[in-house]
């Protein structure tokens, strides 16, 4: 007869830890679409369901088909965890998008075989916002300002004091038709966005494909991005300001086709002292009869440089860049006098080797003033072609986004 009162009571108290371990939630269909686990694990979606609104608790999403539904939030504290082979599909019928807060963290991480890929019920550029990562690294904004107000609607303040800031890592990635237009007229959201994000984040093998503004874009901070791929975005292939200082940059390959704008277009805001960024490998191919998406805008350079932004890039292949609709295309374009006493006198604009070909002007650097010695360089046909991993992750309704890298 004790032994059985033992045995009770044994059971009891197995129960009572158990009810203690598991968070019950009345809204886990709606914030999370999945089961709820015990508090470490959180929700986990397993194959199907949704996401929106703003996460409540640390969500897993496994393998699967998922929708993303208006504005899906990461706030500080919580973490979004994703694993390979996972597919979002973004409604537009709302204005979808993912955004991690300050303090939130993301971990993505597909492989070259089942990335990850975020994309839209439309299948049409600037279906949706993208994926935007807000982090806590310092931002040097107009007037050296320390923290700034995001221009993608969402009316965050950004920018910090941790240069090390760890929001998360995305790798093997794939946002298609974002960079959404914001219905006010001036705000604007890119296929992947990283406000004042911090060098402890990792950023490994990301495609934006086919956005309607930037394919990649920096507001400062000191994060660092390596094998990153920016196809047939409307705007530039990659972009920043607020002084971004990401050190340990290599293998970026942009590849614009119809509609693009600069290959690159990089300022630091008007703040002549900032740390230049670093890239080891860049390859920016331009398709015949790509057109600026204004038309007869001077945007058809390869490397524009303005407001005090710089750059040290090395191994740099350039091809394609013409001449349009009476607008010179240069390999760098210097947009103002100060950029060049400052930053390319100084020694913080270093484009070389460049690989220049097929292109206008070749060999040169243009400007929108008389500089008082013009740049020249000899084109190194040593340089080649950045080489990136083959896989689904580029690979886009069968057609091979790196192809032209072969």
């Amino acid at each position: 007869m004790k032994k059985h009162i033992l045995n009770l009571w044994a059971l009891a108290a197995v129960l009572a830890v158990t009810s203690c371990t598991v968070e019950i939630r009345e809204d886990a269909d709606i914030n999370g679409g999945g089961t709820t686990q015990n508090p470490a694990t959180g929700a986990v979606l397993s194959g199907t369901g949704s996401l929106s609104g703003t996460l409540k608790q640390n969500t897993t999403v496994k393998k699967g088909n998922y929708t993303l539904e208006g504005v899906v939030k990461v706030p500080e504290g919580i973490t979004l965890t994703i694993e390979p082979g996972a597919t979002f599909t973004a409604k537009t019928s709302v204005s979808s998008s993912l955004v991690v807060l300050q303090g939130g963290k993301i971990y993505a991480e597909g492989t070259a075989a089942e990335p990850i890929v975020f994309t839209s019920d439309n299948k049409k550029s600037g279906d949706w916002g993208g994926l935007t990562i807000y982090g806590n690294a310092p931002i040097k904004a107009i007037n050296g300002a320390a923290k700034a107000l995001s221009e993608d609607g969402n009316n965050v303040y950004y920018g910090g004091d941790n240069p090390n800031d760890n929001s998360g890592s995305l790798k093997f990635v794939r946002v298609e038709y974002g960079g959404k237009k914001i219905g006010d007229g001036t705000s604007e959201t890119n296929s992947l966005t990283f406000y004042s994000v911090g060098a402890g984040t990792t950023l490994e093998n990301l495609v934006a494909y086919m956005g309607t503004d930037d394919g990649f874009e920096f507001f400062g901070g000191t994060v660092s991005a390596k094998n990153i791929v920016s196809y047939g975005n409307y705007d530039d292939s990659f972009d920043w300001q607020d002084a971004w200082s990401g050190q340990n940059n290599s293998s970026w390959y942009a590849y614009q086709t119809t509609i693009g704008n600069f290959g690159m277009e990089i300022e630091a805001s008007g703040n002549a002292d900032n740390t230049a960024p670093k890239i080891n490998g860049i390859t920016l191919i331009r398709e015949a009869n790509t057109k600026p998406e204004t038309a007869g805008s001077i945007e058809v350079s390869a490397i524009q440089f303005k407001k005090h932004g710089n750059g040290i890039f090395t191994d740099v292949y350039i091809d394609g860049y013409h001449d349009t609709d009476g607008k010179k295309a240069y390999a760098v374009l210097i947009q103002d006098a100060a950029t060049e006493a400052e930053q390319v006198n100084k020694g913080k604009i270093i484009v070389q080797p460049v690989n220049h070909l097929n292109s206008s002007n070749l060999n040169m650097w243009g400007y929108s003033y008389v500089p008082a010695v013009p740049k020249t360089f000899t084109s190194d046909a040593g340089v080649k072609k950045v080489t990136l991993t083959p896989g689904n992750w580029a690979t886009v309704n069968g057609v091979d986004l790196l192809a032209k890298l072969k």
